[in-house]
């Protein structure tokens, strides 16, 4: 093979249709958009339309609400924190805030804070800091000698 062979393989690059140059093209005059008509011109946006019928998104009843207020909490089980410290991403022996479950990698980025909840078993003993945490979360932290501080 020498260097004035190299070429791409067969159907690696295909070239764009180019469209209303000529009759012989199989796509002149018209360029795909058949006869008049909306869609025959450009810009246009019919997304939705049902030809004068009432649109389907219209026709049917709107449910509920999407309140602006709602708090956006990472959510971190217990099971989910006593991995970590299993897998020594996190010291138990020091206290644990969010930035550390940040730092850690156990919690993604946090909008509104950081709710502690009682999925999973909790075996170490820890002083953590979040911004809620379930009752039986607290039991469970509390039975197992630590902490739970809700800022």
């Amino acid at each position: 093979m020498k260097l004035n062979e190299i070429r791409d393989n067969d159907g690696a690059r295909k070239l764009r249709t180019r469209v209303g140059r000529g009759i012989g093209s199989g796509k002149g005059k018209t360029a795909g958009s058949g006869h008049k008509g909306q869609k025959a011109r450009s810009g246009v946006a019919i997304n939705g339309f049902e030809g004068g019928q009432m649109p389907i998104y219209r026709r049917l009843p709107k449910r509920g609400f999407t309140s602006m207020n709602k708090k956006d909490f990472q959510v971190l089980n217990l099971g989910r924190l006593q991995k970590a410290i299993d897998a020594k991403k996190v010291d138990a022996g020091k206290a644990i805030t969010i930035e550390t479950l940040v730092e850690a990698g156990v919690v993604g980025k946090v909008v509104d804070g950081v709710r502690l909840l009682a999925k999973g078993e909790l075996t170490a003993k820890v002083d953590i800091t979040v911004t809620g945490a379930s009752k039986g979360a607290i039991e469970a932290v509390e039975k197992a000698g630590g902490k739970v501080t809700v800022a």
